[in-house]
């Protein structure tokens, strides 16, 4: 029945006419706003498809502690961010205090040389070693080398992972 209200030429509402026209401009309408605010809701990051990124289109941004390639960072249709970045790191320099976050990293070390703090254990990674920091395990790590040590960071969010991140 609404559907046949909403195609005739025109249906009356609290005494006014309304032509099918108006009905269609308003169902339009309210369709943009509700695909804006979940294109909103995602910070305007989706990554449905893939994709390649080349090393030489990424632009260094200049940290405290070395410099910082962002990849990406956006959502999916499986998980609510997934980050890609590369990071420089100075030597004797450490990217942030211990920490802990629901999301899992993978690092992989391209060049220099890294002592990787997982809860109480301390582990050496040389070029080419692979970090698996799991979902709220204390970790941090440290630029041991005498050279930047440059690695890649891959960061999982699941779309039911609350994102928070906790010191100590």
């Amino acid at each position: 029945m609404l559907l046949r209200l909403l195609f005739r030429n025109a249906i009356a509402i609290n005494g006014r006419m309304i032509r099918s026209r108006d009905v269609t401009i308003s169902l339009a309408s309210a369709l943009v706003v509700a695909l804006g605010v979940a294109y909103a809701e995602t910070g305007g990051r989706s990554m449905p498809h893939s994709t390649v990124v080349n090393l030489a289109d990424l632009q260094a941004v200049p940290t405290k502690t070395g410099e910082m390639r962002l990849v990406f960072d956006a959502s999916t249709p499986t998980l609510s961010e997934l980050d890609c970045h590369i990071t420089t790191l100075n030597p004797g320099e450490s990217p942030h205090l211990p920490h802990r976050h629901p999301d899992e990293e993978v690092l992989i070390l391209k060049e220099g040389r890294l002592e990787v703090s997982q809860e109480d254990r301390k582990t050496i990674v040389e070029p080419g070693g692979v970090i698996f920091e799991a979902s709220n395990e204390l970790h941090t790590l440290r630029n041991i080398g005498t050279i930047p040590a440059v690695y890649y960071v891959v960061k999982f969010t699941p779309h039911d992972v609350v994102k928070a991140s906790t010191p100590n």
